[in-house]
């Protein structure tokens, strides 16, 4: 008996961790193609999209925990490296800042698997991945542009002050549109989330819904 439930026990934790490792593989397909349909926004400058692929990552980070997030945010980052336009320091700016925002939220929302602490865990991924922008983008991303695409200072500050004369210098210019559009985009992220996450609950975890 003891060796029959024990057997059972087996099987259902292979197959849990099958479709764990599916329903990853998944969201991080979705998750690209998401990153894939990025566009410009007229508020920011043009070399700066607005994309919506957080949202399988933060799913995923719900779903099963903040490890599964990670998956997402890197499988996507390394698929969408073949195809960068960055030279891959995009992605890897991506990958970082995503995961900022999806395993705090993962981490907190482990601990109390209720709307509350998703909400706290979103809200404190969101504003980690804002906050870690501005040192990422000043001392990594806007840097190896400079190396590597042969940009110059003046034209991405340039790009800034077509929006906002008042702005000067990269730093302000991070601090004051960067940090704030990031945060807007973990904003639309976990907004999203809360509103399909119920609905698809059931899906990702292969019960009937």
């Amino acid at each position: 008996m003891n060796n029959n439930n024990q057997h059972k026990t087996t099987a259902a934790q292979r197959r849990y961790m099958i479709r764990r490792i599916t329903v990853t593989g998944i969201l991080a397909g979705v998750s690209t193609v998401l990153m894939m349909l990025s566009f410009s926004v007229p508020f920011m400058p043009a070399f700066i999209k607005l994309d919506i692929s957080e949202l399988p990552a933060l799913l995923a980070s719900f779903a099963f925990g903040p490890v599964e997030g990670v998956m997402v945010c890197l499988i996507k980052n390394i698929i969408n490296a073949f195809f960068s336009t960055t030279g891959g320091v995009g992605e890897f700016s991506n990958f970082v800042l995503g995961c900022a925002f999806v395993v705090p939220a993962g981490m907190l929302y482990k601990y109390g698997k209720n709307r509350k602490f998703a909400l706290i865990g979103s809200a404190v991924g969101a504003l980690s991945m804002a906050v870690l922008s501005l040192p990422i983008n000043y001392y990594v991303m806007y840097p190896t542009y400079m190396t590597v695409m042969g940009f110059e200072l003046n034209m991405i500050v340039g790009a800034y002050q077509a929006i906002y004369p008042g702005v000067n210098g990269l730093f302000a210019c991070l601090a004051l549109f960067n940090v704030p559009f990031t945060f807007l985009k973990g904003a639309i992220d976990v907004l999203l989330t809360f509103i399909i996450y119920k609905r698809l609950s059931g899906l990702l975890h292969g019960k009937r819904v």
